[in-house]
């Protein structure tokens, strides 16, 4: 079935190409080229690409046979991140990407941020708060990177909190997605803190958190402002972006020992692929756990 892209197609693929554009820094040339792509399977799918299932997907890459593996392969990697995007972001529950075809290489891993680049960040933050005279800006930026590395929000959740989301009292947050799931997020003690400081700040009469003009902070602004933050901490700013902390959020609490389950319903996402995916740990680490936790650990200890 052919036709123009649905409303609801359009919509989703600018917010998705306006998403690529802040996070990746990507090229005009493959940002025109994604749009393209999105657009023609949106009128393939006659205006249904944001809902399609594994099946369409499926005859969708089968139409694709006599093109050039390149051009399946750029195909596929625009809709495989289309997909992402809309999972992460929840608007669907799941990712039907793995039915498209895979030509090329495989995959690239995400980007992993280390504890000391997350340290630098956040060094850099409080080389900024103890400037003279004070901006508060500067804890607006505190308690943006705070929620999103130590709540792995998503940066739509982020940037559209209302005011008083947040309480001094509250160790969670509770996140409405797609299709009314709800999830809890936690929020620490040093983000409740830098909420606090900026919250001051914030006129009682505004709707949002994080306020702009009559709306809220969008989400090319708050990537511009993270990408900034990287310079600043002596980081490539390609390597940092909203996505990217909240992937060092997970990465870092399963180095640390967090059960797999518990990262799937903080994520809140719907499928525990999903977050495997989110939450790369390298093959060391995997094997360091393995000798140190495993039962029969123990049983050699006794052993000896």
């Amino acid at each position: 079935m052919t036709g123009a892209a649905s409303g609801d197609d359009r919509a989703l693929i600018e917010r998705f190409l306006e998403m690529l554009a802040a996070e990746a820094g990507a090229a005009k040339n493959t940002i025109s080229a994604y749009a393209s792509d999105l657009r023609l399977a949106s009128a393939v799918l006659g205006g249904g690409l944001a809902d399609a299932s594994t099946a369409d997907l499926a005859k969708l890459g089968d139409g694709w046979s006599d093109l050039a593996r390149s051009s399946v392969a750029r195909k596929s990697a625009a809709l495989r991140r289309f997909f992402a995007f809309l999972a992460d972001e929840g608007h669907r529950a799941d990712d039907p990407g793995a039915a498209l075809p895979r030509p090329g290489a495989r995959r690239a891993l995400p980007k992993v941020l280390s504890h000391h680049d997350i340290d630098r960040l956040f060094a850099a933050i409080a080389e900024r708060q103890a400037r003279t005279p004070p901006d508060p800006n500067d804890l607006r930026l505190a308690a943006l990177v705070e929620l999103l590395y130590g709540s792995g929000l998503r940066a739509t959740e982020l940037v559209s909190l209302p005011r008083n989301a947040i309480q001094p009292d509250r160790p969670y947050l509770i996140l409405k997605g797609k299709g009314g799931r709800e999830r809890l997020a936690p929020i620490s003690d040093r983000s409740r803190a830098a909420v606090a400081a900026w919250r001051n700040h914030v006129a009682s009469d505004r709707a949002w958190l994080f306020p702009s003009g009559k709306s809220h902070l969008s989400r090319v602004r708050l990537y511009q402002l993270i990408k900034a933050l990287a310079a600043e901490a002596g980081i490539p700013p390609d390597r940092v972006s909203p996505h990217v902390l909240r992937h060092a959020f997970a990465t870092h609490l399963l180095e640390g020992g967090a059960d797999l389950r518990a990262l799937q319903a903080m994520l809140g996402h719907a499928d525990i692929a999903t977050t495997e995916i989110y939450t790369h740990v390298d093959s060391k680490k995997l094997v360091e756990l393995v000798n140190t936790r495993h039962p029969l650990v123990d049983e050699v200890k006794r052993r000896a």
